[in-house]
């Protein structure tokens, strides 16, 4: 049965970056219908009892560590990286953006595209109204006024409270569903994709 993969995720997640770097490439493997969900991860955080930025509460060791895999992760897939000076950095207005961009797909891969790589390759302000005008291209007046709408707004707030309903606690959170069935699988990290694919393939 045809089955769809959900990627949960959000700018201001190194996690997320590396995970989206290897979701379209999934999801051809598999055959998978992908669909891309944003979320404000620091909304979730909040209610769900969790601080704004995890990997600033722990041990200097682990944090050191974790700097270090990030950036053979993104060796390993062939991703610029370098972890920015400005961070945790809000993404609410670059989120905002990618829905106002939803007429028109092409144009919103390209921007979501260009965002990660602006904040986690280039260590560029994603929450700047000229970043965010420059990366947008054509149009970027309008679609940073659509940000500021009420149903722009509500749907970025909706879909952070659905990743909470559906037990979601960060990113990129990977969501495997099977057409004419209940329930769903939940996968988190960059590095599950071997479990995804295998949800995916699956009988």
């Amino acid at each position: 049965m045809p089955k769809t993969l959900e990627l949960w995720w959000d700018f201001s997640s190194p996690f997320a970056y590396l995970g989206a770097a290897q979701a379209e490439a999934l999801a051809a493997r598999t055959g998978a219908t992908l669909v891309w969900r944003p979320m404000l991860l620091g909304g979730l955080f909040r209610a769900i009892g969790q601080v704004d930025a995890p990997v600033l509460t722990w041990s200097e060791q682990k944090r050191d560590y974790y700097f270090k895999d990030l950036a053979r992760w993104a060796e390993f897939l062939g991703v610029p990286f370098r972890f920015p000076t400005r961070f945790p950095m809000s993404s609410i207005k670059a989120l905002r953006c990618h829905i106002a961009l939803e007429g028109d797909p092409a144009k919103q891969r390209a921007f979501r595209e260009a965002i990660f790589r602006a904040y986690w390759s280039e260590d560029r302000d994603i929450a700047d109204d000229a970043v965010l005008t420059g990366l947008i291209g054509d149009g970027a007046a309008g679609v940073l006024a659509k940000t500021q709408e009420p149903a722009v707004k509500q749907a970025l707030i909706a879909s952070t409270q659905e990743a909470q309903q559906l037990g979601i606690f960060g990113a990129p959170t990977w969501i495997v569903r099977e057409s004419g069935k209940e329930g769903f699988e939940l996968f988190w990290g960059q590095d599950r994709v071997q479990l995804v694919e295998r949800a995916l393939t699956s009988d």
